[in-house]
């Protein structure tokens, strides 16, 4: 375990779990989340696990539990415009950034589901950090901003696909399916595609 980790888990700091959701879609902003729990845990939820391995009904179960028993939590989003800019995985480390920020108070240690993330703050003292391959099966707080992220980016996909019916986001939010390229064959990209992204 990372020394560093190690040293907040034993002090009982305020550890934040980040993930994103949206990184492979053709269409829509990538969402991330940051949550986090105080210490010691006390009762856990059983849902509060990889968010791909949980039914959608039983994630919105397990967003309500989070958004009601956590310290704090945040999400934040970067739109298709900038993530044609700067590109995807960028675009999710911003993302994670913008969740981050708005947590109160700030966490004293950070846990990432994945293996790269940018130092936060980028301009201060950065908060220790550490990268964690599958966190959001190890990891609770990182399993709960899975299920945040996750949840927040349906339901905005779900109200675009009220003006953009034709490709299907409320089934495929966003991901390239057969049937969403079949409808970019047809229509032509949205506003709300990537550009950056080969559609077809």
């Amino acid at each position: 375990m990372d020394e560093a980790l190690l040293r907040c888990k034993e002090s009982g700091r305020l550890e934040a779990g980040c993930d994103e959701a949206g990184r492979g879609c053709l269409a829509g902003p990538v969402f991330a989340a940051a949550v986090i729990f105080e210490r010691p845990f006390g009762k856990r939820n059983s849902l509060i696990r990889d968010s791909k391995l949980l039914s959608e009904k039983q994630r919105q179960e397990a967003r309500i539990w989070i958004e009601e028993h956590a310290l704090t939590w945040a999400v934040g989003r970067i739109d298709p415009p900038e993530i044609d800019d700067i590109n995807i995985l960028q675009a999710a480390v911003k993302a994670m950034h913008v969740a981050l920020a708005e947590l109160k108070p700030q966490p004293d240690f950070i846990l990432v589901d994945g293996h790269y993330f940018h130092p936060f703050p980028s301009d201060e003292a950065p908060i220790p950090h550490s990268c964690e391959v599958k966190g959001d099966s190890r990891f609770f707080s990182i399993a709960a901003a899975s299920i945040l992220a996750k949840t927040h980016r349906d339901e905005y996909m779900l109200s675009l696909h009220e003006r953009h019916p034709e490709y299907g986001w409320d089934s495929n939010k966003g991901y390239p399916t057969a049937a969403h390229r079949r409808a970019l064959k047809k229509y032509g990209p949205s506003p709300h595609h990537r550009r950056s992204f080969r559609l077809i």
